[in-house]
């Protein structure tokens, strides 16, 4: 939709991930809400902008009309790294987490007032089998209940950049605006992935980033115990001829899930942080502002910004068809004198 403007807001924004995304296609941001001071100091750096924070305590008249909301909602309690966890402390997770699985609720506070045309959603993968699809039932039943047609799709990001990264893309549309078939499909994937892993390394790392012999040792002994015990996990050496495993928000503690060889008889390296900002398709130019443990904790939380493009891309021929339309129903309307109750156009 080249030349075409759209508006949108930034919840849970993150780093910007979403952002990075609407802005290549002529999107506006309005509104970004991230209540993590080190990504708030990121989210500056990059986009000029300084989150508002706890969505919690923002009023939804505050916050100006748009036509898509993006919002990557907290997702560890729905996560199966953070349903594990949480079992083992016996702490509860899902609608259940009241710090953060009600926070869902939170964005329906604020459709509700704002009614915007497109809801654009981004969560884990174990959203839908969580609970036993209980929770994705009550997420899907809400949505519906607010008058919004919802489509969702799992995507590996391993098309776009060269990691294995499945995420559950979730996409609503306004019932009164779209009508109930809005004429939505999810893209295809490519057929083969862009990238290769060896494409993001650097050249000349930093020797602090090469593990210690005693992390190095700690990691093959916790491999070779849970190898003996039959279960898959342990450290992964990423193959440069291919992807690698999923970067997490814990990726500064040890690495484990993204190792880099190094030769024969060599400790292996973790990535740099330049390397994990390119893993997840942030370009160059957005500079590092925080310590490399907040880089990573960013990076493994983030959304993936080519996986939304290729979503986006679906959306806005959509958006645009309704606008029309409901331009023209504005119009007739108007020349009837009775626009009371016409459809309010979207502004692309």
């Amino acid at each position: 939709m080249s030349g075409s403007k759209f508006t949108f807001i930034d919840l849970f924004a993150g780093i910007g991930g979403f952002r990075l995304a609407l802005e290549k296609h002529g999107g506006k941001c309005l509104f970004t809400s991230e209540w993590d001071k080190y990504a708030q100091q990121t989210y500056e750096a990059w986009y000029g902008d300084k989150p508002h924070g706890d969505i919690t305590k923002i009023d939804a008249a505050d916050i100006p009309d748009h036509d898509i909301l993006c919002a990557g909602f907290p997702c560890q309690p729905f996560s199966l790294a953070g349903v594990s966890k949480k079992n083992s402390l016996g702490r509860s997770h899902g609608f259940d987490d009241e710090k953060q699985g009600n926070l869902f609720f939170e964005i329906m506070r604020i459709v509700e007032a704002k009614r915007p045309p497109v809801l654009f959603l981004e969560n884990v993968k174990n959203l839908k089998s969580h609970d036993k699809g209980n929770t994705w039932k009550v997420i899907e039943e809400h949505l519906i209940a607010a008058n919004y047609t919802p489509f969702s799709r799992i995507i590996d990001a391993k098309y776009w950049v060269p990691q294995h990264r499945e995420r559950i893309f979730i996409v609503c549309f306004d019932n009164e605006r779209f009508g109930m078939d809005p004429g939505f499909e999810f893209p295809e994937e490519p057929s083969e992935p862009a990238m290769k892993f060896g494409d993001i390394l650097e050249k000349g790392v930093d020797p602090k980033y090469i593990l210690s012999d005693h992390l190095w040792q700690y990691l093959q002994d916790y491999a070779d115990k849970h190898r003996a015990a039959g279960n898959g996990f342990g450290f992964g050496i990423a193959d440069p001829k291919g992807i690698s495993r999923t970067i997490s928000a814990r990726y500064h503690k040890d690495g484990s899930e993204i190792l880099i060889g190094r030769g024969k008889g060599k400790n292996p390296r973790r990535l740099t942080p330049r390397e994990a900002c390119r893993l997840m398709g942030f370009p160059d130019d957005k500079p590092q502002v925080v310590s490399d443990t907040q880089a990573y904790r960013q990076f493994g939380n983030a959304v993936v910004p080519l996986a939304v493009e290729h979503v986006l891309m679906a959306i806005l021929p959509v958006l645009r068809k309704a606008t029309r339309k409901n331009q023209k129903i504005s119009r007739s309307n108007a020349k009837a004198k009775t626009v009371k109750g016409a459809l309010k156009p979207v502004q692309l």
